[in-house]
């Protein structure tokens, strides 16, 4: 039991928190653009960190559940509808047999994420991982992006109870993002070619604004803007390229890799963004104002540090114990090996319960008779 893809999206891909170990051989680590919005929405739905989620661009799918469950949607907003009644992102959600998910053009974002409670979708690992990586063909469901009439199988199948569930919604994240700023800051890690750039080439990448383009993907972000100048031309002999690095080409304009990137490339790079800061880069849409402000590799460990406080912190959030948070049937059979313990070591004796009630039926049983008309009190007062 899963889900029936009726529409596919534009492009929607299975992917988790990446393949690793490969780049010598040559594979990408692939992965989710958007991390950030891939630990949240697992966390919504008591997944394991890596669970594998659905990732859609520009245009989400059109998914028909066929097994209870639950689900959780981050990232943009793509306005979610369950048999078209909206549905609340950054929320775990019952979705019943039969039901279909559909979602919109994004108001906000260009990156959607689904995930499934339970472990998500039933798919091998590949090399550790059950990313997508499109160019090679592995992982995901059979290499390659969701088409009509797909089906994929998820771990646990007809969930119907998830424990506080009450508890399972967050803020949306509008705010880390900066969807409603005309402008978003990049932190950057200077290097590792930063010297085969002029002086005045480093002062235009850190002081003049660059704008996000349509010639983006999954494997990197190229932006507009003022040329950045070299001293003698970005060509290098190829080294390995790092999430975030900005290479410069000849002709001057940055290209920010992400996840599907090269596992090698041949032009200077004059720095890596903050891996922190690649959730609100990749959320741009085309046109988007881009600045690049200079840190030390010691100011993006403690990024890093603080964002895995931050997750903690939500994952108490969403786990405190709510109102309908407890299960009578779990209720039910924690308490069956209790009390069959308690039978043993009473040995034939009465237990503790049937102690308590006896108690109870005693003490009613003195009340009732204090009020009989031939109780020695109640007679006096007649």
């Amino acid at each position: 039991m899963g889900v029936t893809v009726n529409k596919p999206g534009i492009l929607t891909t299975v992917q988790d928190a990446g393949r690793f170990g490969y780049l010598g051989s040559g594979f990408s680590p692939s992965g989710v653009m958007d991390k950030r919005a891939f630990r949240i929405a697992n966390l919504l739905v008591d997944n394991p960190a890596n669970a594998p989620v659905l990732e859609f661009v520009l245009a989400g799918p059109t998914l028909r559940f066929t097994t209870n469950t639950f689900i959780a949607i981050t990232g943009g907003d793509f306005s979610p509808c369950l048999d078209g009644k909206p549905l609340a992102p950054y929320k775990a959600h019952f979705v019943r047999r039969g039901q279909m998910l559909t979602f919109g053009a994004p108001k906000t974002g260009t990156y959607g994420y689904l995930a499934v409670a339970g472990g998500s979708f039933a798919l091998p690992e590949v090399m550790g991982s059950r990313s997508t990586n499109l160019k090679c063909g592995i992982g995901g469901l059979d290499g390659r992006a969701l088409t009509t009439g797909d089906y994929l199988r998820f771990e646990t199948r007809n969930l119907d109870y998830l424990a506080n569930l009450g508890s399972h919604v967050l803020d949306d994240d509008a705010d880390f993002y900066g969807f409603d700023h005309d402008e978003i800051i990049l932190r950057v890690v200077p290097g590792p070619q930063e010297s085969l750039f002029s002086e005045a080439g480093i002062a235009t990448f850190y002081s003049q604004a660059y704008q996000t383009t349509s010639k983006c993907d999954r494997m990197g972000y190229r932006l507009e803007g003022p040329a950045i100048e070299t001293i003698n031309g970005s060509d290098i002999i190829s080294d390995g390229i790092a999430l975030g690095a900005i290479q410069v080409p000849s002709h001057g304009h940055p290209i920010i890799m992400l996840a599907d990137r090269q596992t090698t490339g041949g032009y200077a790079k004059i720095g890596t963004v903050a891996s922190v800061d690649i959730p609100k880069l990749v959320q741009c849409k085309p046109g988007k104002s881009i600045r690049f402000t200079p840190i030390s590799v010691e100011v993006a460990q403690e990024l890093v540090r603080k964002e895995e406080e931050e997750m903690q912190a939500l994952a108490k959030i969403v786990r405190r114990p709510c109102y309908g948070g407890v299960s009578p049937r779990k209720t039910a059979r924690r308490l069956t090996p209790i009390l069959e313990k308690q039978a043993r070591i009473s040995n034939g004796h009465k237990l503790w319960i049937e102690l308590e009630d006896e108690h109870k039926r005693a003490k009613a049983a003195s009340l009732s008779a204090q009020h009989s008309p031939t109780h020695p009190k109640t007679a006096t007062k007649h």
